[in-house]
């Protein structure tokens, strides 16, 4: 970031505070002190794919891809082949305006920009037959509604310290794994097991198949977090911080747990609730 200024120093951390910067140029005018120029570097993002061609063949090829952006308006055969292997791979496709297309490159986009992934994906039940024949018993976290990417790098640290072997994300409503996650987890994310499933119930349903009962977290719970028996195989459910466990966990989880807190205050960052089941979960396991 470079600044053309003369303003003092708590004025600058006024505006980076209060204002979210991208890679342009921006001229901002204040009653209370002269105008500035500010030049922000570049958001961190992930490698791009371009164009309809290059996205469909990596799709029929495999490749890990981790978002898919496509033109509101865009249509044709391509583009249907496009939508179809997307939902069958559990890749999060977003329909966008094309000024957002627009910001992602300045290529000939054709409607549609993908971001190739830097981490590895494995089916859902792939990864719970892979934990039980190594022996181990299951622990799992998934991730409802949380979209902060570094909220989800400090998870899968915890998680991968704690012993849970996987993270599960929907499809929907989660966060794109970007160099910024990879590095709040110190690498965590490239030594747990991914699984990207459709939906939070369909997550729920394989769980119970499998025999994992699915512990959702909320601050109302009905029973605290230490008398809940982690010791077994099992799923903990986290929530965004600002609406929590959805509807469907609420009605679908096998128990609500809640963490007690002496003080009354509104609730923990998710990280760090996440942070406290996990280590309780390893507590008890390391007992027997």
């Amino acid at each position: 970031m470079c600044l053309k200024t003369d303003m003092p120093l708590r004025k600058r951390s006024f505006l980076f505070r209060h204002f979210k910067f991208t890679n342009h140029i921006f001229q901002f005018s204040f009653t209370d002190f002269p105008s500035y120029v500010y030049c922000m570097k570049p958001v961190r993002s992930l490698p791009l794919m371009i164009g309809r061609k290059p996205v469909l063949e990596a799709l029929q090829q495999g490749t890990t891809i981790e978002k898919i952006f496509l033109l509101r308006s865009a249509t044709g055969p391509e583009i249907t082949a496009i939508k179809q292997l997307a939902r069958e791979q559990n890749i999060p496709l977003s329909q966008v305006p094309v000024e957002k297309l627009n910001n992602l490159t300045k290529a000939q986009h054709q409607g549609i920009v993908a971001w190739t992934s830097l981490l590895q994906y494995v089916d859902l039940q792939n990864a719970i037959s892979h934990v039980v024949e190594q022996g181990q018993t299951p622990l799992f976290m998934l991730l409802d509604g949380v979209t902060d990417v570094r909220t989800v790098g400090a998870i899968a640290r915890t998680a991968l310290c704690c012993g849970a072997q996987g993270i599960i994300l929907p499809t929907s409503s989660s966060a794109s794994l970007t160099e910024d996650a990879i590095k709040t987890s110190a690498g965590a994310l490239k030594k747990i097991l991914l699984c990207r499933i459709p939906s939070v119930p369909q997550a729920i349903d394989v769980m119970r198949l499998n025999g994992i009962q699915v512990l959702g977290t909320q601050m109302k719970g009905s029973i605290p977090v230490f008398e809940a028996d982690l010791s077994s195989p099992c799923c903990i459910v986290m929530g965004a911080e600002d609406t929590g466990i959805s509807k469907d966990v609420i009605k679908r989880a096998d128990t609500l747990i809640r963490i007690p807190m002496a003080a009354n205050f509104d609730s923990l960052n998710v990280s760090v609730a996440a942070g406290m089941i996990l280590y309780e979960a390893m507590r008890q396991r390391l007992i027997i």
